[in-house]
């Protein structure tokens, strides 16, 4: 099986058609999100302080965790502690079977993939629907979403259409999004009717109130949950802000940055369950806590999963979700695999070009490019990455402390780029070179032009 991103981005970008499709696609929504913030005078202001608040409330989570089971329970939620997938996973089993549940429609939610939830309960007979578009073609396709807003985005709509021909029986050959719409809400309807419970996840837990706020386009998330007379949300322990009034805050963020609408078309809000019924709020741990307890690692608990950073990056944009070994693809999966196992993720800190546009997007400010770049150092102190790419850059090191060696090599390099430019094209610059054209070698270097043009003026002194 292959682990490592080139390989696997090697496969994807082998359709070149389809590896430029999906560029311009992701490109589109980036742009959208930058006209949603132009509307927004104070855009800068509101993204510090959503940093803010999840630095505070990361500062105390448990106080603030507390108060929301607290708070919730007096709501008349039942509310349940999990340390792992494994314990989150047997709770809302026991739940479903309690009720003798057969059938769950589920909204999208990143947790649950991450806990394998859906190939639990189908391995005990509860049959999962996927209520989200984009992760209904994903399900149906056996597939994990690519990416975490979209999560078919990486199929276009002929596939879809036959897709759909294969599983829901529609016609052959139909590709017009509209008319594939609607035969999925007709076959989602059905599920919806059927299932004896609903299960989503948790964009925001407030604190203060003990209601949690869940946010879609579609509605599905609402026709889960109040349909079924049981309602389950799955949330991670990083989801919790402080007061009801923080959540504006996020929300002014969060379509934006996601998809460049002002507002997403549902944002509901839970405080209790609904008449006879029951709600359950799962929390989850799942090596969050050990994140939060190394300084370095925290911040990448604040993000709220809006994948700007995934519709901005360069790398991801052009290698696709499944090039990422790691659930979560981009540049905040990039950061959160490592985080957690960097021996199993070892390649992702380096599937960046360290341009830093994901920091730029991030509605929460995570330093995303800086945290790539700590965990590629880290990958190098635990030797997990080749030798070869190690002895390099001791090399490097050992010229760049050396000013006079490291003029003596930007001379050579100059000449032999000037002299015989194939050259270039051998060894470990191969591979990065093959889709690039390197530019002229200038005849001199910048300290040099800066040593003529200086040579014998007088030092200014402020």
């Amino acid at each position: 099986m292959i682990h490592s991103h080139p390989d696997k981005a090697r496969a994807f970008v082998a359709d070149d058609e389809r590896a430029h499709w999906h560029d311009k696609a992701l490109w589109f929504v980036r742009v959208k999100r930058d006209r949603g913030a132009a509307t927004v005078p104070e855009w800068e202001a509101l993204r510090t302080a959503a940093e803010g608040i999840k630095a505070h409330t990361l500062s105390r989570l448990g106080a603030y965790l507390e108060e929301f089971e607290a708070k919730a329970a007096a709501n008349g939620i039942q509310v349940h502690w999990a340390r792992d997938g494994e314990e989150h996973n047997r709770i809302v089993h026991g739940i479903l079977e309690r009720h003798r549940v057969s059938l769950l429609v589920k909204s999208k939610s990143m947790l649950t993939e991450e806990l394998h939830l859906n190939p639990y309960l189908e391995a005990r007979g509860i049959e999962v629907v996927d209520t989200d578009l984009g992760e209904r073609i994903v399900q149906l396709a056996g597939e994990p979403p690519s990416h975490i807003v979209m999560p078919a985005i990486h199929r276009k709509k002929e596939e879809i259409g036959e897709l759909f021909h294969e599983k829901l029986g529609t016609p052959k050959g139909l590709s017009d999004p509209t008319v594939l719409t609607g035969k999925a809400r007709v076959h989602l309807r059905e599920k919806f009717l059927s299932a004896q419970a609903g299960l989503t996840g948790v964009n925001f837990a407030i604190a203060e109130t003990g209601g949690f706020v869940v946010v879609t386009n579609e509605g599905n998330a609402d026709m889960g949950t109040t349909l079924p007379r049981v309602h389950v949300a799955s949330m991670g322990i990083e989801k919790v802000i402080p007061r009801l009034a923080d959540l504006g805050v996020f929300l002014r963020l969060l379509a934006r940055s996601a998809t460049g609408q002002p507002v997403s078309s549902y944002t509901t809000h839970f405080h209790a369950p609904l008449p006879g019924g029951e709600l359950h709020v799962v929390i989850v741990d799942s090596g969050r806590s050990q994140m939060l307890s190394e300084a370095h690692r925290r911040k990448a608990l604040s993000c709220i999963r809006c994948g700007a950073c995934l519709n901005t990056c360069p790398v991801y944009r052009r290698s696709g979700g499944y090039s990422y070994s790691y659930l979560i693809p981009g540049p905040i999966g990039s950061v959160l695999g490592p985080h957690r196992d960097l021996a199993g993720h070892a390649s992702l800190p380096f599937a960046s070009s360290l341009c830093g546009s994901c920091t730029d997007v991030c509605p929460v400010k995570v330093d995303l490019h800086h945290q790539l770049l700590v965990l590629r150092q880290e990958a190098g102190e635990e030797k997990l990455i080749p030798l070869g790419k190690r002895l390099g850059m001791k090399a490097a090191a050992f010229a760049m402390a050396r000013p006079g060696l490291f003029r003596a090599g930007g001379r050579f390099a100059r000449w032999v780029l000037r002299a015989a430019p194939g050259l270039a094209r051998f060894g470990p610059a191969a591979v990065w070179l093959r889709g690039r054209e390197l530019p002229e070698a200038p005849r001199e270097s910048f300290a040099d032009l800066y040593d003529r043009e200086t040579a014998g003026k007088p030092e200014e002194r402020s």
